[in-house]
């Protein structure tokens, strides 16, 4: 193995792995390689409800306990210098004393399970981008994340090899890529449910079958009337809106002219009748007065 006395790995310092990872991810990108590294952080490694979530499910199990802490290391120092999530696997390498490959399975979520999860958020979600974002509440949420029934996996259901010596049935190099997994879905969440061979979109009609309909000719997404719309923002909201179609102007300029040349006839009439009152009321006077 090449290793030192008592079987460990020599202890590669943080700057001299950095090195390393720099050499290493040049090297490939030189051969042509397309890398997708996991940028190295300090604090939280996972900053998003999806990304927080799946740290927090790998940190419930007991047998991941030992090797974890040193998994986030390697994360946190940038070591995992590619990471690529599929339909049901992962694959990754790892700068540790060499360069390692790890590679990741997870089985699909059984049928029976992904039923019961859209049927327990019947009603509950009624858009994509909320679903992504996590921004659903908060039982909604336990729910879809509930170890055992929701959509992580548990250890049972994650598969892995590292291409390293340790003997270990989870080594440091596989708890950094599960950890950079978790990183990952801090700027992709879906690709959570790709690992799980789910769709999420599924999961929004599913569940969107317990929301009402909206009435015909009514839009679909959330909209605020104009009495609403005049409270948010202090405004009055007037009772037509200005067209802003060339059409739409020409019609209402017709409208207009129509409205307008029909005023001035009412007018018209009204002052020709006010004129023969007046005439008749004139000849009356005079012809008392020449009676007189």
């Amino acid at each position: 193995m090449g290793y030192g006395y008592g079987g460990w790995a020599p202890y590669v310092s943080v700057a001299e792995r950095r090195k390393k990872v720099e050499k290493a991810a040049a090297k490939a990108k030189k051969a042509g390689a397309d890398l997708s590294p996991v940028a190295s952080s300090r604090g939280a490694i996972a900053k998003t409800f999806w990304g927080k979530a799946w740290c927090n499910n790998l940190e419930q199990y007991s047998d991941y306990a030992n090797r974890l802490p040193r998994g986030r290391t390697y994360v946190r120092n940038g070591s995992v210098i590619d990471l690529k999530v599929t339909a049901g696997e992962v694959r990754a390498q790892v700068m540790g004393a060499n360069l390692y490959t790890v590679n990741v399975t997870v089985t699909a979520v059984p049928d029976k399970q992904w039923q019961a999860i859209g049927a327990g958020c019947a009603g509950t979600i009624d858009s994509l981008v909320e679903l992504l974002q996590g921004k659903l509440s908060k039982g909604v949420m336990e729910h879809i994340c509930k170890p055992g029934t929701g959509l992580f996996p548990a250890p049972k259901e994650i598969k892995f090899k590292c291409s390293c010596p340790d003997w270990a049935s989870m080594c440091k190099h596989v708890a950094a890529v599960l950890y950079g997994i978790g990183a990952r879905l801090d700027q992709q969440p879906d690709l959570l449910f790709s690992l799980r061979r789910v769709d999420a979109k599924d999961l929004v009609a599913q569940a969107g079958t317990g929301l009402p309909k909206a009435k015909k000719g009514q839009a679909s997404g959330k909209v605020l009337d104009d009495s609403a719309l005049a409270d948010v923002f202090g405004i009055e909201m007037a009772a037509i809106a200005v067209p802003t179609s060339p059409a739409a102007r020409r019609s209402m300029a017709t409208v207009t002219k129509v409205k307008a040349s029909t005023d001035v006839k009412s007018a018209d009439k009204s002052r020709k009748r006010k004129d023969r009152e007046t005439a008749c009321r004139q000849q009356a006077r005079n012809g008392q007065k020449s009676s007189a």
